[in-house]
C-alpha cells in the first residue's frame, strides 16, 4: 500500500507550476547584476517572481528581499533589535529575541508593546492562529502564507517572514516583506543585491520558483482548497477521538491553521508515535521539523501550560491539497490500533 504524506507543515511537495518555472529559468544562464541582454532575462525572472509574491502575499507596495528561508529571514529582520516574543515561536525567532510574553492556555499570546514584540501569525506544531496587534515589529508568516486569506498590507506588521518550501515552493528560498521606507541592516554584506541588504547572486531558479508557488498557492486558496481540508481534518480528529477517548486535542478552542492537527496521549512519547507511523507507512512529526528528533518536551505546549509528560507525548499531523479522505481515515485507523496496544503494554 502506497505510503502517506501528512507532514505539510515541515515542507510541502514541489507543485507542477514551480517545477515547471524552475526547468525553464535553468535555461537562462545570465548574472541578474549583470547589464548585458543574459543578465536582463534573469533580472526580469527575479523581478516577475518578486510581483507575484507580492500579489499572493497582498503586499503591493512593500519591499521584497530574498534570502535563503525563514531562518535567515529572522536574522536579517531582527539582528540588532531589541525584541520580545513568546516561547511558542519558531526557534529561529526566538534565538533573537527575550522570551517574556505570556501565552494562554490556548496558545494565544498577549502583546503589550507591538513595537518591539514579534508575533507569528500561526503556530507549526498546534496552527493557532494569532491576532496580530497593529503596529507589530515582525510577524514570522511562514505557516500561514499560502494556507489563509491574508494581506501584508493590512496585517499591520512592519515585517513579515515568508519560506517558498512551506506553499509547494522549492527549499532554500524565502523573502523578509516589509514596509517600504523600513530600516534593514544588511547581515550579508557584499555586493549589494536585493537592494543592499542582502549580497550574493540571486538564487534565480528558486525565485523562479517561489514566485510560480506563490501566485498557484493564491489560486489554489481562491477556489477553496484549504475549506475542504479542514474538513478533512475535522473528519480525522472525529476518528481519533472516537478510538482514543483519553487523547487530548491542542488548541481546537482557537483558530487553526486548516491543515493541522496536534494531539498527544500522555505516556506515549511522540518520537515513538512518529518511528511507530513511518513503519506503517505514515509520515508525522512531534513538533516543528527544525527542533524534531531532539528528546525534549515540545515548548510550544510547555508555554501553553501542558505538563512535560505530554508535552514530550504530542504529535503533528499537518494535511496537504492532495490528502484524501481515504489517507485521513487509514492514518486514524493504524494510529487508534498502536495506541490501543500501548495501552495494553503499560496498563
Amino acid at each position: 500500500m502506497s505510503r502517506v504524506y501528512l507532514d505539510h507543515n515541515a515542507t510541502m511537495p514541489l507543485c507542477y507550476a514551480a517545477k515547471a518555472a524552475m526547468v525553464s529559468a535553468m535555461e537562462i544562464c545570465g548574472n541578474p547584476s549583470s547589464v548585458h541582454a543574459e543578465g536582463r532575462a534573469a533580472k526580469a525572472l527575479v523581478e516577475k517572481a518578486r510581483a507575484q509574491i507580492a500579489s499572493a502575499f497582498g503586499a503591493d507596495g512593500a519591499d521584497i528581499v530574498f534570502t535563503s528561508g525563514s531562518t535567515e529571514g529572522a536574522a536579517l529582520a531582527m539582528s540588532g533589535r531589541d525584541l520580545h516574543a513568546a516561547s511558542v515561536e519558531h526557534d529561529a525567532v526566538r534565538a533573537w529575541a527575550v522570551e517574556d510574553l505570556q501565552v494562554s492556555p490556548e496558545g494565544e499570546v498577549h502583546v503589550t508593546d507591538p513595537v518591539s514584540s514579534a508575533l507569528q501569525l500561526a503556530n507549526s506544531e498546534t496552527g493557532v492562529i494569532q491576532m496580530l496587534p497593529q503596529g507589530l515589529a515582525v510577524t514570522d508568516a511562514t505557516q500561514a502564507f499560502g494556507k489563509l486569506p491574508v494581506a501584508f498590507n493590512w496585517m499591520g506588521a512592519t515585517m513579515a517572514l515568508i519560506s517558498a518550501h512551506k506553499l509547494g515552493g522549492p527549499k532554500g528560498i524565502g523573502a523578509v516583506v516589509l514596509k517600504r521606507g523600513t530600516d534593514l541592516a544588511a547581515q550579508i554584506k557584499g555586493g549589494g543585491q536585493e537592494m543592499g541588504r542582502r549580497s550574493g547572486t540571486e538564487n534565480v531558479v528558486g525565485i523562479a520558483g517561489f514566485g510560480a508557488a506563490a501566485e498557484a498557492a493564491a489560486q489554489a486558496l481562491a477556489n477553496g482548497v484549504w475549506e475542504r481540508v479542514a474538513m478533512l481534518r475535522d473528519t480525522m480528529e472525529a476518528a481519533l477521538a472516537a478510538g482514543s477517548p483519553d487523547t487530548i486535542f491542542v488548541g481546537t478552542s482557537a483558530s487553526r491553521l486548516p491543515n493541522t492537527s496536534c494531539f498527544a496521549t500522555p505516556g506515549w512519547k511522540g518520537e515513538t508515535q512518529v518511528m511507530q507511523m513511518d513503519l506503517s507507512g505514515f509520515a508525522i512529526s512531534a513538533g516543528s521539523a527544525c527542533s524534531s528528533g531532539k528528546v525534549r518536551a515540545s515548548a510550544v505546549l510547555t508555554a501553553m501550560g501542558y505538563d512535560e509528560l505530554t508535552a514530550q507525548s504530542a504529535v503533528r499531523v499537518s494535511l496537504g491539497p492532495d490528502t484524501t479522505e481515504t489517507d485521513v481515515l487509514r492514518f486514524a485507523e493504524s494510529w487508534c490500533a498502536k495506541q490501543k496496544k500501548h495501552r495494553a503494554r503499560v496498563a
